[in-house]
């Protein structure tokens, strides 16, 4: 398997690095906008598949039960940087079903993910706090699971089994929006101990074009794969964090941008005036390399927006400078 280029590391005047990809752009009905590389063998999202695992939550009740608005249902999307209020929110979506960290099985870890949850960890290790599972950079999803189980009826302890009623409704849903099925062999345990679900880059991205537009979706799941991708879009700190790449694309997108990053180099995304879907994977896993691409495809797809088109273009080139602030190149998207 060979894949294109497409994130170079500039150095002066020579390419140092570059990454290579697979990308696919599907709208609702399943046609093919854009493909590059492989697009049609099963990958892990990994967190990138949040907003699907958060739709019982809302088409349960749950959400509407326990009063959770944009905030909630974003964090329950979110792969956070472990700031304070990630944490204190998961905490309250909770509470407002009567439990606590205690019943959450994500495990605990310290804040790990940007220059904000280096703070936050920091300032907690000088106030001699220990992490707990809120600071989990997925508390808000084990959050959304639990209330889901229990305004549903399911037992609380175990949620993550892959045999318990939430995950096998997951795993239907994930079906469902992706139009492909998930078989035993293509569930592996994700880093927060969840259940997480392999599809093609192609399955993905119509999914998220479904989740974007309704179609192709029931009623119901129309209408709350709505409420998820609105509140993403309209609270996009809470899905991510201060000077995260989700936040600043959907701050960027002001509401027309949806984008969900997933650990080994995933993406995925929609753009839903124009009914289109969004998933990538940068085949070395390298984060960077997936937020170039994504900022690449972005600018295909939007660049001669009058709006829109300059910030985003602005996206597709990252100046690289040495710890003495001197500019030593630059990272660019290519080959889209």
């Amino acid at each position: 398997m060979n894949h294109p280029i497409l994130v170079e590391l500039i150095r002066g005047a020579i390419v140092e690095s570059v990454h290579r990809g697979s990308i696919a752009v599907v709208d609702a009905d399943g046609s093919i906008v854009l493909s590059v590389g492989t697009v049609d063998r099963p990958v892990y999202p990994r967190s990138a598949m949040k907003m699907i695992q958060a739709l019982p939550l809302v088409e349960s009740g749950a959400a509407d039960a326990y009063g959770f608005g944009n905030v909630e249902l974003s964090l329950a999307c979110a792969s956070h940087s472990s700031e304070p209020e990630h944490a204190q929110t998961a905490g309250r979506m909770l509470a407002a079903a009567g439990l606590g960290e205690p019943d959450m099985e994500c495990g605990a870890h310290w804040p790990l993910i940007g220059a904000a949850a280096e703070k936050a960890k920091i300032d907690m290790a000088r106030a001699g706090e220990n992490p707990s599972q809120l600071h989990n950079n997925c508390s808000g999803k084990h959050a959304g699971f639990l209330c889901c189980a229990k305004h549903s009826g399911m037992q609380t302890k175990d949620y993550l089994n892959t045999d318990h009623e939430l995950q096998r409704n997951i795993v239907a849903t994930m079906e469902d929006v992706t139009g492909e099925a998930i078989p035993g062999d293509q569930c592996g345990v994700d880093g927060c101990s969840a259940p997480t679900l392999a599809a093609s880059l192609k399955g993905l991205a119509q999914g998220f074009a479904k989740l974007g537009t309704g179609t192709g979706l029931e009623p119901i799941r129309a209408k709350s794969a709505n409420r998820l991708m609105q509140a993403c879009m309209a609270e996009p700190w809470y899905m991510a964090g201060t000077n995260r790449f989700c936040t600043r694309v959907m701050e960027i997108g002001k509401g027309r941008i949806f984008a969900k990053v997933g650990a080994e180099g995933v993406y995925t995304g929609a753009i839903p005036e124009l009914g289109l879907g969004i998933a990538l994977k940068a085949d070395d896993g390298a984060e960077r390399a997936a937020e170039m691409m994504l900022a690449g495809v972005l600018n295909k797809l939007l660049g001669k927006d009058t709006d829109l088109g300059e910030a985003i273009s602005a996206l597709t080139t990252r100046p690289i400078n040495n710890w003495n602030g001197i500019n030593t190149g630059e990272m660019r998207s290519v080959g889209v």
